[in-house]
């Protein structure tokens, strides 16, 4: 059902821009963008969830864990990872990367854990340099993407994980469109984030439609309330129960 006020959300608009995606973009605007990330994926983006179901049980108990974000903007995203391993008593080492310098000169000022790196660097370029990590995630990138490109960072991505890729996007809605636009009405003047979260939602894969898009070996699922997740587990990778955790993946 079609939400008064929002457009029409039955297709994807994939011919969308964002405004933070110009390398042109006002740089004040980028960066309060960034800053306010942190608020917006604790809010939104279901990554507690994800944690628990998609990435702990496959964490290593006696050893260290190793994780690349690609695509990272700021890093908020494996800072707070960061510390629920640590809660958690997983050892891990976690590298974001980002071919966008803006993105790693602004994760670089901030208060990182010393298990936290940034690179700037595509997921090719990794590919290329031999290198592998045990879990490989994203948030809110491949909706960023044009065919080619998601294709290219979902073979990177079956390159790099040793053990598991988990991508997690927005699941494409107009209640979530509606209540997006309401939330940030008021908050983050002067930022790109209602304007191209708005564009996002429209970008974005209802679950359905991420699965036609994905190679063997992928699932798309669905996840509470608003995720569409792009999930890839390595052959012979068996799911163990993690410590503290009673979610186990399937």
């Amino acid at each position: 059902m079609r939400v008064p006020g929002a457009p029409d959300l039955s297709r994807r608009a994939g011919h969308l821009q964002e405004l933070m995606d110009s390398p042109d973009c006002d740089h004040s605007a980028l960066m309060k963008t960034y800053r306010g990330f942190h608020l917006v994926n604790t809010v939104v983006a279901g990554w507690q969830l994800t944690y628990r179901r998609w990435l702990r049980p496959l964490m290593r108990p006696d050893g260290v864990t190793t994780v690349l974000d690609i695509g990272c903007g700021g890093g908020d995203l494996i800072r707070a990872m960061a510390r629920r391993a640590r809660r958690d008593g997983f050892p891990v080492q976690i590298t974001g990367a980002d071919p966008d310098e803006r993105a790693r000169d602004f994760a670089l000022r901030q208060d990182n854990p010393q298990n936290v790196r940034f690179l700037q660097a595509e997921s090719s370029e990794l590919v290329a340099a031999g290198e592998q990590y045990d879990l490989v995630i994203s948030n809110h990138l491949l909706h960023h993407l044009g065919d080619t490109a998601l294709q290219g960072v979902l073979a990177d991505s079956e390159q790099l994980a040793a053990r598991r890729a988990v991508h997690s996007d927005i699941h494409r809605s107009a209640l979530a469109y509606r209540l997006f636009s309401m939330g940030t009405l008021p908050v983050y003047p002067g930022s790109f984030i209602r304007p191209d979260g708005l564009t996002s939602i429209r970008r974005s894969w209802t679950p359905g439609e991420l699965a036609q898009e994905l190679p063997d070996g992928w699932q798309a699922v669905g996840q509470i309330p608003w995720r569409t997740l792009a999930v890839f587990t390595a052959d012979g990778v068996q799911v163990g129960r993690s410590h503290g955790g009673h979610a186990n993946a399937h």
